[in-house]
């Protein structure tokens, strides 16, 4: 008798190498139904991360790496220059998709580097490289949320009460997450976690995603509303906030979902650590400040009428959603990351985590 799949049985992002496709699961459509999308033109890829159809800083970069790989197949091109402009215009299409995850254009780059680094090449060579490396960021990023897993796992201890907004677990990576990766690693260990799931408005990540994924792994989860996480601190039911985040600026400040300053802020005042997990590829230190970091707006009707049954404020009403806030990097107890925890001063911090880094070669 076969068990029934749950949600981690599936493959976040993957590639289908025989229907040459990006293949995600439609995070839109979760936690009603389990449905799995074959991508396999650039119009399909970028819909499907503006859309939100596959989302996380992690999922993304890897998403788009196999995109620009399977639009690099698809280029009709005599010579390399020729090549290299046409897979510059598609690179250019997709990092237009989401301006705030860093992930997206890191990835993109990283895929580039690998077109100019090869020029002497033949274009089925080329191809071939892009391909090898498409595949080598999915793995990377198995690694690296392990990793951060790992080093998370050493701020907390058996039976603690933690708290995490928005989606930053396996639905937002390949496995493990980011945020989630110390839960899933202590449930692995014994550890008893009791998780509380803010819901995450407009959006409802961390109801539809975050609590869905935990529960399925057997974790125990509570979905709070966001205006309760200060109460369940007060509580004294969280002993430590890990969240996950979509661009670090070089002083530390750290771009996440909307809401996620808010929670900083009351665990600042009820004196709970405070995490920030984020793979070094989402460190921009091109970034000096969050004031620099660009916010993406959404659309009003993810406010005013998304999962309702009736619109909920009135016609013609203005509505302010920014898909994303930054918390100061004062209000940031430490970010995990795979090659360690920085503390502030995060820029000095930071040097020491790339340094690392460099010594390693990448993690293996």
């Amino acid at each position: 008798m076969n068990e029934e799949k749950t949600i981690m049985d599936y493959d976040t992002v993957a590639l289908d190498e025989e229907k040459n496709a990006l293949v995600i699961i439609d995070q839109t459509q979760l936690p009603y139904h389990t449905e799995i999308l074959y991508l396999t033109t650039q119009k399909e890829i970028w819909n499907a991360i503006y859309l939100l159809q596959v989302r996380g800083a992690p999922a993304i970069g890897v998403a788009s790496a196999i995109g620009i790989y399977l639009a690099a197949r698809e280029i009709k091109a005599d010579n390399y220059d020729e090549f290299y402009a046409e897979f510059k215009k598609a690179k250019d299409y997709l990092d237009s998709a989401r301006p705030t995850a860093v992930n997206l254009s890191w990835a993109l780059r990283r895929m580039e580097d690998i077109v100019t680094k090869n020029s002497d090449k033949t274009i089925p060579e080329i191809v071939e490289a892009l391909h090898k490396e498409a595949v080598e960021i999915r793995e990377e990023d198995i690694r690296v949320c392990k990793a951060i897993g790992e080093y998370g796992l050493t701020l907390v201890k058996p039976g603690d009460g933690l708290l995490t907004h928005c989606n930053a677990g396996k639905l937002a990576t390949v496995k493990y997450g980011t945020a989630t990766a110390p839960m899933y690693l202590g449930q692995e260990r014994g550890y008893n976690f009791h998780v509380f799931s803010d819901e995450t408005r407009p959006l409802l990540q961390g109801a539809r995603l975050t609590s869905f994924e935990l529960s399925q792994s057997g974790i125990d989860v509570t979905v709070i509303c966001d205006n309760m996480s200060a109460t369940v601190m007060r509580n004294g039911w969280v002993n430590a906030v890990f969240v996950g985040c979509d661009r670090v600026a070089a002083n530390g400040d750290a771009a996440n979902k909307i809401g996620t300053s808010m929670v900083a802020l009351a665990a600042k005042r009820y004196n709970v650590p405070f995490y920030v997990c984020a793979p070094t590829s989402t460190i921009d230190m091109n970034t000096k400040t969050g004031k620099d970091i660009k916010i993406e707006e959404r659309p009003a009707h993810e406010v005013t009428e998304m999962w309702y049954k009736k619109r909920m404020a009135p016609e013609g009403v203005k509505v302010f959603n920014p898909a994303f806030d930054v918390t100061d990097c004062d209000l940031i107890t430490g970010i995990v990351t795979e090659y360690g925890i920085a503390t502030y001063p995060y820029e000095e911090s930071f040097k020491e985590i790339f340094k690392k880094k460099a010594e390693a070669g990448g993690l293996k």
